[in-house]
């Protein structure tokens, strides 16, 4: 990638100072990001590297020879991808950066994509993935709820295991059509510039196994039908 392309990607001019690239890599890694509404991982993974790309120092044709001794500053480019578990609640991650030794980092909680965390020497950039059961939308958080077709079309109360715990919550008709319910409150903290999120259910009617043998027996009928 040459620096004019990454300089597009990223919206900024060849003049931008460190501050200014930094945050038009922030916005941009947000607005890219596949976990995120409208995002892409080769978008993102274009908006990664055009950042590494204009971050790193220039080597010009004025060097003739290095000095003995070069004291490069620390990284501020190295990505630490972490659960939505761990965003919420923060805890304890093992992590070994390449060509490094491995650390263990102490999360706190309420991260976001674009957060970055200092260990040491190092600063690391936060990256929020999904981890097949819950994602992370901006400040909320996301889960897929299966329920009883019966408690979707009626409503009622219903306490549900999920991976934040127990949530009793009650679903009325007009969320059970709509296939979803907000709990104000419920996503991740607020920290620093970030509000206090929310925690939204998708609510996927449940298949039974007899529902399931069922249409398995009618497809199997309607094919021999066919034949």
């Amino acid at each position: 990638m040459h620096r004019k392309r990454a300089r597009e990607i990223l919206g900024v001019s060849p003049l931008a100072t460190a501050a200014e690239l930094r945050l038009a890599f922030r916005e941009a890694a947000k607005q890219a990001h596949p976990d995120r509404a409208g995002g892409d991982a080769e978008r993102f993974r274009e908006v990664v590297e055009a950042y590494r790309l204009l971050s790193a120092p220039k080597i010009t044709d004025s060097i003739i020879q290095p000095p003995a001794t070069v004291a490069w500053p620390a990284r501020t480019d190295t990505f630490l991808n972490i659960t939505p578990l761990l965003a919420l609640n923060g805890g304890e991650l093992f992590h070994q950066p390449a060509g490094g030794r491995r650390l263990k980092i102490r999360l706190p909680e309420g991260l976001r994509t674009g957060d970055t965390l200092r260990v040491g020497a190092m600063e690391f950039e936060i990256t929020v993935r999904s981890d097949g059961e819950m994602l992370v939308r901006g400040d909320d958080l996301w889960l897929t709820v299966p329920l009883e077709p019966g408690l979707l079309a009626q409503g009622g109360r219903v306490a549900l295991d999920t991976p934040l715990g127990r949530r009793v919550v009650w679903i009325t008709r007009k969320a059970g059509e709509r296939g979803l319910v907000r709990l104000v409150g419920q996503g991740l903290p607020a920290r620093g510039p970030h509000r206090q999120g929310h925690l939204f259910l998708r609510l996927a009617a449940q298949i039974s196994s007899a529902d399931s043998a069922a249409k398995t027996l009618r497809r199997r009928f309607a094919a021999a039908w066919a034949a």
